[in-house]
């Protein structure tokens, strides 16, 4: 099944330096299957037109198909009504529409914010300006050396001032998985609102946020097989009602006049100007495609890839893989003694593998294991024990070099 899987995405057939593409740095973005990419053609060659504006034809066709995915998106994440979906331009917009719209407006100073030290850039630094901006408590639930989250300083650091609890699902540098139903629970127990950057979890295993009662959660398409520049943000009707626009422009006013405007029902009022329109369509096809496969197949994958591509990487002399925690995702961060993350990856990209290196929008990670750069493998269900066979003798022929 694996191998028709990959036959699925053109782009694994390619070579690189002449040698077979190994793609390793799927946390940084997927792959797209051909469905996905015949249905951002089709759009553009044989359908473009924009959305709820126009009554002919094709602006008739782009706007179903614009608005059965947004429904597709909210049945895919469990949401009770398509209207809690707002499309976004990826996780970070997502975050910052919260940070600018609901918290701007209804947190006041001395008000908490409860962060973690495992978050993404996105994640951190829109709550360190607006806790700058508006004299918030902005605090971080610490990482233990496992690269798991200290769960009893989280329990502490969540109190009666909190009005906001934010993180992430899966760490995109540790690969670790968030016991999510736990920290809701200490948010619910003092009235905080609660946001999830589920960008790493999206595509790893099912969401459902009726169910965890969460308020905010956003993603983006590209990490889940899907185009760049299109993300999105489910926020729970009620909250959406309440939250003020950030952006002006088309589609997103109920009535303009040179006096003031009044502003569209929810979602559009938070999608100002021409979506991108054949990113939402493509998103559709991406979730049919996630669909076929199910989760079933894609956890059990990712479980042998997670197994075997660690028992492998810990033959190599002098690795350190930094994140073990008891619930992972096959992320693996490292480092090889002697050798800077960024030209460990130069050196193996040389044999056709493609991981990431840097900090990996994750600073905080690094100061906290005192590493100046990582290098990451990161795998994905269309991924194989013979990549990971790959991966291993090139960094086995890049230590070698070093004697």
């Amino acid at each position: 099944m694996l191998e028709q899987i990959r036959k699925d995405f053109p782009i694994l057939s390619r070579t690189v330096y002449d040698k077979p593409l190994v793609y390793l740095d799927n946390a940084a973005t997927t792959l797209k299957p051909q469905a996905v990419i015949d249905a951002l053609n089709t759009h553009y060659a044989h359908e473009t037109s924009n959305v709820h504006r126009g009554i002919h034809f094709l602006s008739n066709l782009a706007t179903e198909k614009y608005e059965n995915a947004r429904k597709k998106v909210a049945h895919f994440i469990g949401a009770k009504s398509e209207n809690e979906i707002v499309f976004t331009r990826g996780t970070t917009d997502s975050i910052n529409l919260v940070a600018l719209s609901y918290a701007r407006k209804f947190l006041n100073e001395g008000d908490r914010i409860v962060c973690t030290e495992m978050e993404h850039h996105s994640n951190m630094v829109p709550w360190q300006m607006l806790a700058q901006e508006k004299k918030l408590d902005l605090v971080y639930i610490p990482i233990l050396d496992s690269g798991e989250l200290d769960m009893k300083q989280a329990e502490e650091l969540i109190n009666e001032k909190t009005k906001l609890l934010t993180f992430n699902w899966v760490s995109n540098s540790l690969g670790t998985v968030n016991d999510v139903e736990q920290l809701i629970a200490f948010a619910k127990k003092v009235d905080a609102k609660v946001l999830i950057d589920a960008a790493q979890a999206v595509l790893h295993f099912p969401l459902d946020v009726a169910k965890l009662d969460v308020d905010f959660l956003a993603f983006s398409s590209h990490k889940m097989l899907g185009a760049t520049g299109l993300g999105v943000l489910f926020a729970k009707a009620e909250l959406l009602e309440s939250m003020p626009p950030i952006q002006g422009g088309g589609d997103m006013i109920e009535e303009v006049r040179l006096e003031g405007s009044t502003w569209n029902q929810v979602p559009f009022r938070f999608e100002a100007g021409t979506p991108h329109i054949a990113g939402v369509i493509a998103l559709a096809a991406a979730i049919d495609y996630i669909q076929s496969l199910g989760f079933t197949f894609i956890q059990e994958q990712e479980k042998k890839l997670l197994s075997y591509a660690k028992e492998k990487l810990s033959d190599i002399h002098d690795i350190r893989i930094y994140g073990n925690a008891k619930n992972k995702v096959p992320i693996f961060a490292f480092t090889v003694e002697g050798l800077h993350g960024t030209d460990l990856a130069t050196l193996i990209d040389q044999e056709g593998i493609a991981v990431r290196s840097g900090h990996h929008c994750t600073m905080p990670v690094l100061q906290k294991y005192n590493v100046p750069s990582l290098a990451r493998a990161s795998f994905a269900f269309y991924n194989s024990e013979n990549e990971v066979d790959s991966l291993v003798s090139a960094l086995k022929k890049a230590v070698e070099m070093l004697k």
